[in-house]
């Protein structure tokens, strides 16, 4: 499986990632998530594959989810609550989030990246 990056075209963190990765010659699948949102099924297999905490998958720094007031909300919801609202909206995704066959990575840390998709 080639590694796919979610990514949001408006996002510079997004727009250095991908040049990154063209810049390494990696072949790669790209998906807008504001238009391809992940599903609450895509995101429990991404997180449990992860083995992050759940609340790394927010993008903590989104005005929806300051709008939302999701610092406050999270703490009281469940795991499957998380995924089912991470799953409405690609914007409360962090991003890039890269899924790969050997791990899964939300944000983009160039020394990680570069160990995940090496491997």
């Amino acid at each position: 499986m080639k590694p796919t990056v979610l990514y949001y075209a408006k996002c510079s963190t997004c727009q250095k990632a991908l040049k990154w990765l063209d810049e390494k010659g990696i072949d790669y699948e790209k998906r807008p998530m504001k238009e391809e949102n992940p599903t609450a099924d895509e995101l429990k297999n991404w997180y449990e594959k992860s083995g992050l905490p759940l609340k790394r998958f927010f993008n903590t720094s989104g005005l929806l989810y300051k709008e939302m007031a999701l610092k406050d909300k999270l703490p009281a919801m469940s795991e499957e609550e998380q995924l089912a609202l991470l799953a409405t909206d690609g914007m409360l995704v962090k991003r890039p989030l890269l899924v790969t066959n050997q791990g899964v990575f939300p944000g983009f840390k160039e020394s990680v990246w570069e160990e995940i998709i090496e491997k």
